[in-house]
């Protein structure tokens, strides 16, 4: 195994990084600043283009349309649009939300009885290790060139239907409220949560709320040859 040092905020070092490689999956970062993340999803796309690289996978998220800055998906469009328009071959991989994000948001939840939203919604949760299998599926297979997959969980869970679940996990009571965006922005603003945390947080609820989250597919046992796991087996170990 050789490691490479890479930055996709100094793009001249992902030529190197990147040199000699036949394929490539492409993760986005976590940066928050508006507009930074899509300048680094074109930026590592450019650098492996230029390096030769063969196939690039980019990972992406569910629903991801076209939007403005500072939704989250905005970054994802650009990304998803260069890459579509000037890569010799790709394959997007876009994500459901992670049920480990879930079970973060939970220890919150369950001390004030309720989990929040902007409206009801629909989330086919999945985790990492399954989304992993999936790139990983498509890195060592073949035919996946000109794919867009969804990694999605084995079934959509509302957001009562999920507070019910945790609820049953962790024996103590938890429904699900809706708040309206402005209220729920309030909200964090008064917590002192930055600014750059608050529109992502708002970004994905609202996303949720548009039904961007809402879709199942059995892409994730196409691709790594075994199903999803359920809603339930990813919480419990971390909600007991």
């Amino acid at each position: 195994m050789e490691g490479r040092v890479g930055d996709y905020d100094q793009p001249d070092t992902l030529a190197q990084a990147y040199s000699g490689l036949d394929r490539l999956l492409l993760i986005p970062t976590s940066d928050q600043r508006p507009g930074k993340r899509g300048e680094q999803n074109v930026a590592a796309i450019k650098a492996a283009i230029a390096a030769g690289v063969k196939h690039i996978i980019f990972m992406s998220a569910a629903g991801t349309r076209e939007q403005e800055e500072p939704n989250i998906g905005a970054s994802y469009w650009v990304g998803e649009q260069y890459l579509i328009k000037n890569a010799p071959r790709w394959t997007i991989l876009r994500m459901n939300y992670y049920a480990e994000a879930l079970a973060m948001e939970v220890a919150s939840a369950v001390g004030s009885g309720a989990l929040t939203g902007v409206a009801e919604n629909r989330v086919a949760f999945v985790t990492r290790d399954d989304i992993a299998a999936a790139a990983a599926g498509i890195l060592l297979g073949q035919g996946h060139a000109g794919a867009i997959y969804n990694a999605t969980g084995d079934r959509a869970y509302t957001g009562a239907e999920r507070a019910a679940l945790i609820s049953e996990i962790t024996g103590k009571p938890l429904g699900f409220v809706a708040v309206p965006a402005d209220a729920l922005r309030g909200g964090m603003a008064k917590a002192g949560l930055p600014e750059s945390v608050i529109n992502t947080w708002v970004s994905i609820q609202n996303d949720f709320a548009a039904g961007a989250f809402d879709i199942v597919t059995g892409d994730v046992e196409r691709l790594a040859g075994r199903a999803p796991k359920s809603l339930r087996d990813a919480l419990s170990p971390a909600l007991r």
